[in-house]
């Protein structure tokens, strides 16, 4: 199955700046009130996110939603 490169450019960039903040799946996942396998599942590229989880995620990570995008 082919993965869309938009998943893959989302979840690089998910994965990216939870690791500058030293923080697991798991933390991110607890700050954006999402669960740790939903986190994970958007860094392998597995998951089409909605915009409001877009929207958790940016808060969680004090990032503009652009920036995620």
């Amino acid at each position: 199955m082919k993965t869309n490169n938009i998943l893959k450019k989302f979840g690089n960039k998910v994965k990216t700046l939870r690791l500058e903040k030293g923080w697991t799946q798991e933390e991110l996942a607890r700050r954006a009130d999402l669960h740790r396998t939903y986190i994970g599942s958007i860094e392998r590229y597995e998951r089409n996110v909605s915009l409001l989880n877009v929207e958790r995620i940016a808060k969680a990570l004090s990032v503009n939603i652009k920036d995620l995008l």
